[in-house]
């Protein structure tokens, strides 16, 4: 079962198609190249091709089939159609890229592993920062997959590219913390279903931006991708059309005057949920450049403010997110299964800081 935070790689146009490419502007690559091709039979009766080719690849999108063509990208007999041309016998589709066809098969390589837990169904890694979870364009290789895939590689019956086994769960390149990986394919759908469910127990820590006069609140909106930016998340109203409906709890843990330090729990887990609601209730998270955090958003003026402020983004040099705890049932032995990790040294120097700033201002 595929878990609210794999979203993203539902899109099985191809491993290396990202959902940015396909929602481009019209603006066309100067060239194209080959990376699906399906011929249709004598037998074939005119259908829409954004119809034939959903039908033709499995795990694909018909709304992104239908962008692809929009973006001038699926080609019949050699030329760009519109999601409503009819194929019929004998047409040759393609799915034109803008970049070469990688080989995006899954190659163990030998990356450190901070392994938490491990049993013969599950294992629990302690991601850091920086460590692409999964191999996608622009990260073909060295990602917490083909780490996995390494520590895993004396297990037969562990196959790193088959899609019924891995990853449950997903974290930003950036943020750091907590993941599970199932190593069967009972192990995945349970854990899976969990998630789906809101089963789960995840916690995160973040550094962020203002003064909270509370000391908790609730975040509700629906979280769908930026119409302005399509690399950044947005937030629409709750029960809108637009993006899925998503919940974030949060609680204060310390006050540093300009910047707060919070626990973030998830009802639900989209694509960046913890960074698009608080950027949406004004509080960005700290040193996320993505969503206006590398901004001197409060503070003084001074000379001296800005060189602190930006030696605070040096010490921790990303979103300051931290997925501190994950709790699940385990999917065999259905006992309640809690993990907790530390503050990564970035997170807590620059915690430290921030405590001095305020004792010693």
């Amino acid at each position: 079962m595929m878990t609210d935070e794999q979203e993203e790689l539902e899109l099985k146009l191809g491993d290396e198609v990202s959902a940015e490419l396909l929602e481009d502007d019209d603006e066309q690559p100067s060239q194209l190249y080959e990376h699906y091709r399906m011929e249709a039979d004598r037998g074939q009766t005119p259908v829409r091709v954004d119809k034939f080719m959903f039908e033709k690849l499995q795990h694909s999108s018909r709304n992104r089939i239908q962008k692809a063509c929009d973006a001038g990208m699926v080609h019949v007999n050699d030329r760009p159609v519109k999601s409503n041309y009819k194929v019929r016998p004998g047409d040759v589709v393609t799915l034109m890229m803008d970049r070469p066809h990688y080989d995006t098969t899954i190659e163990p390589e030998d990356i450190p592993l901070d392994v938490v837990y491990e049993d013969d169904q599950l294992m629990v890694v302690n991601k850091p920062a920086g460590l692409v979870v999964h191999p996608g364009v622009g990260n073909f290789h060295s990602t917490l997959v083909n780490a996995v895939a390494w520590h895993l590689r004396g297990l037969p019956t562990y196959d790193p590219n088959d899609p019924s086994v891995g990853l449950v769960h997903r974290i930003d390149k950036d943020t750091s913390g907590l993941l599970v990986i199932a190593k069967t394919p009972e192990a995945k759908t349970e854990l899976g279903a969990q998630f789906f469910n809101h089963d789960t127990h995840r916690s995160y820590v973040a550094l962020v931006w203002g003064h909270f006069t509370e000391d908790n609140g609730r975040i509700e909106g629906n979280i769908g991708r930026d119409p302005r930016d399509r690399q950044r998340m947005t937030v629409f109203p709750p029960g809108s059309d637009m993006g899925k409906s998503a919940v974030t709890h949060y609680r204060v843990l310390e006050r540093y005057g300009y910047t707060t330090l919070v626990e973030c729990r998830l009802e639900t887990g989209r694509t960046h949920q913890i960074r698009a609601h608080m950027r949406h209730i004004g509080h960005p998270l700290f040193g996320d450049e993505r969503y206006g955090g590398t901004e001197v958003l409060r503070g003084e003026r001074t000379a001296s403010y800005r060189q602190y402020i930006n030696n605070c983004f040096k010490l921790c040099n990303r979103q300051a997110l931290h997925a501190k705890t994950l709790g699940f049932m385990h999917p065999t032995t259905h006992q309640q299964m809690d993990f907790t990790s530390e503050l990564p040294a970035d997170m807590a120097a620059l915690i430290d800081k921030w405590r001095h700033y305020v004792a010693c201002p």
